[in-house]
C-alpha cells in the first residue's frame, strides 16, 4: 500500500485559491491512480478529480470543472489539486487517495477502487 499525506488546506475567502498537495511514501510506490475526494459535514464523501499515473487522463466532477486542476509529479511522488474560484460550497475535508498497480492511463471515480487514503485536510471557504 501507499501512504499518503495531504497538506495545503486552510481558510480562504470566496473567489480565492488554494493548492493542495498529497505526498506518497512506502516501500513500494506503484503505478497508482491518484484521486481527490471531499466530504462536507453531514454529507457523503464525493469524488472531485482523478489523474492517471501517466498524467494523460484526468476526470473532474461537474461541480469543479473549469475551476480545479489536478496534476502530479511522479519524481516527487506528489499529486496536486489547484483550486481557483473557490465557493462556500467547496468547504469540506479533502482526501487524497491512491489506487495501486493500475495501467498507466487508467482512471476511476469510484471510491471503492482506492486502496490507500490520506488523513484529510480541511478547506473552508468564507462568503
Amino acid at each position: 500500500q501507499v501512504q499518503l499525506v495531504e497538506s495545503g488546506g486552510g481558510l480562504v475567502q470566496a473567489g480565492g485559491s488554494l493548492r493542495l498537495s498529497c505526498a506518497a511514501s512506502g516501500r513500494t510506490v506503484s503505478s497508482y491512480v491518484a484521486g481527490w475526494f471531499r466530504q462536507a459535514p453531514g454529507k457523503e464523501r464525493e469524488f472531485v478529480a482523478v489523474i492517471s499515473w501517466s498524467s494523460d487522463n484526468t476526470v473532474y466532477a461537474d461541480s469543479v470543472k473549469g475551476r480545479f486542476t489536478i496534476s502530479r509529479d511522479n519524481t516527487r511522488r506528489t499529486v496536486y489539486l489547484q483550486m481557483n474560484g473557490l465557493k462556500p460550497e467547496d468547504t469540506a475535508v479533502y482526501f487524497c487517495a491512491a489506487s495501486s498497480w493500475k495501467p498507466p492511463s487508467y482512471t476511476t471515480t469510484h471510491h471503492g477502487e482506492y486502496d490507500s487514503w490520506g488523513q484529510g485536510t480541511q478547506v473552508t471557504v468564507s462568503s
